[in-house]
């Protein structure tokens, strides 16, 4: 089989460009915020440009999912990406706010392309079996983008001012588009299969699936404002050692993610989300006990490992959730994989911090695993009834050998 029609390749092409995807998102956090205050915006406004982000990710991720359902995988990948370089691009030479924001809306539109057509891609090339050690793969070459990106824009924000940092990410998102173009994705059945989104939602074990997403993607963006707060008051630690606890719960991340997925393959990725859930809900109280530096690095390792057992299940879940469905094209349902976890990343923040402020940090962490709890026992009651339709397993398998 020729490189351009290989699923390792295709597997790689999508690590590369979702990786690339992170490493502008992450390149933003050092960069946008003293780039908004020389042109002009208050903290509240800076606010509005980050959270803008979330608005296009959620608006285009499931059409994005239809249209390549309808259309194939390489198209919208490429387009994806070249949406990016432009977006990147947008940013490095906005001299006003409102280019910035164009920008950052762009760039949200960009994340949701690249996210639920890569991820839809994947599972069409891989049946059932092998799409929790796939996906783990893809996840932990990501999820390197979290360590490597905001030092990447400081360092290079530093060096060359402005622009370079993000010229940087559009050179990276034009290489991606490139090798997408160049790349042969073989027009099987789950590529050419249009999924109705009513067919989708009438599925239960998808709509547990994108609530247990809702709600992993919520606990990881509540943590983000009040736990380093709650450090700050506890242990009177700076910014830069919170970071630090944070970039080594990235490290574990990264290598716990192919662990799992080989996890999924024997377990079940039902059996294994429903299992981090409850490991989460477990693990955040403990973040309450922090005494030292020492002790809150190990408590929020723990945490991470147990969120990215969450993580990596539900991504092969939802593959399954779907072929429940009779079908075996998954554009809309990642669509809807990547619209839940926006709307994670968007409530989560502003529920944490609202909580924080009135109940405090312990008593935060304890309600919260309430409500994991609950999500836990209402996917627990829905049955997964996964089964793959013969022609759907003989079409992939004749394709790819």
């Amino acid at each position: 089989m020729s490189l351009r029609r290989s699923r390792s390749v295709a597997v790689a092409l999508v690590t590369f460009a979702t990786f690339t995807d992170i490493v502008a998102y992450s390149v933003a956090v050092p960069v946008l915020p003293d780039l908004s205050r020389k042109l002009g915006a208050s903290p509240t406004v800076i606010g509005l440009l980050f959270g803008s982000f979330g608005v296009t990710l959620l608006i285009v991720s499931m059409p994005m999912g239809a249209v390549s359902d309808r259309v194939g995988r390489r198209g919208p990948m490429v387009g994806g990406l070249l949406a990016l370089a432009a977006a990147s691009t947008l940013f490095a030479f906005a001299n006003s706010l409102p280019w910035l924001f164009a920008a950052r809306l762009v760039q949200g539109a960009a994340d949701a392309v690249t996210w639920v057509v890569g991820f839809a891609l994947v599972a069409d090339l891989y049946e059932r079996d092998e799409r929790g050690r796939v996906m783990g793969l893809v996840m932990a070459g990501t999820n390197f983008a979290f360590m490597v990106g905001p030092s990447i824009g400081g360092w290079l924000y530093e060096s060359g001012g402005t622009q370079l940092p993000f010229l940087f990410v559009a050179a990276l998102a034009l290489l991606g588009a490139t090798a997408f173009t160049w790349f042969d994705i073989p027009r099987n059945r789950a590529a050419r299969e249009v999924v109705p989104l009513a067919t989708v939602l009438r599925v239960p074990a998808v709509v547990a699936c994108a609530a247990a997403v809702v709600a992993a993607a919520a606990t990881i963006a509540m943590l983000e404002p009040v736990l380093p707060l709650f450090l700050t008051a506890r242990l009177g630690i700076g910014p830069a050692r919170v970071g630090s606890i944070f970039g080594i719960g990235a490290v574990a991340s990264t290598v716990l993610h192919p662990i799992y997925g080989r996890l999924v393959n024997r377990f079940g990725a039902r059996r294994l989300t429903m299992i981090a859930l409850v490991l989460v809900a477990c693990a955040l109280p403990l973040l309450s006990f922090s005494s030292t530096f020492e002790s809150a690095i190990g408590l929020y390792v723990l945490g991470t490992a147990a969120v990215a057992l969450v993580i990596t299940p539900s991504l092969a879940y939802m593959a399954e959730a779907t072929s429940s469905a009779g079908v075996g094209s998954f554009g809309v349902s990642y669509g809807l994989y990547n619209m839940a976890w926006g709307a994670g990343l968007l409530g989560g923040p502003a529920l944490g911090g609202f909580f924080y402020e009135r109940i405090g940090f312990t008593r935060l962490m304890l309600a919260w695993s309430g409500f994991l709890i609950v999500v836990t026992f209402l996917l627990a009651r829905v049955q997964s009834g996964v089964r793959l339709k013969p022609d759907t397993t003989e079409a992939v398998s004749a394709t790819y050998g």
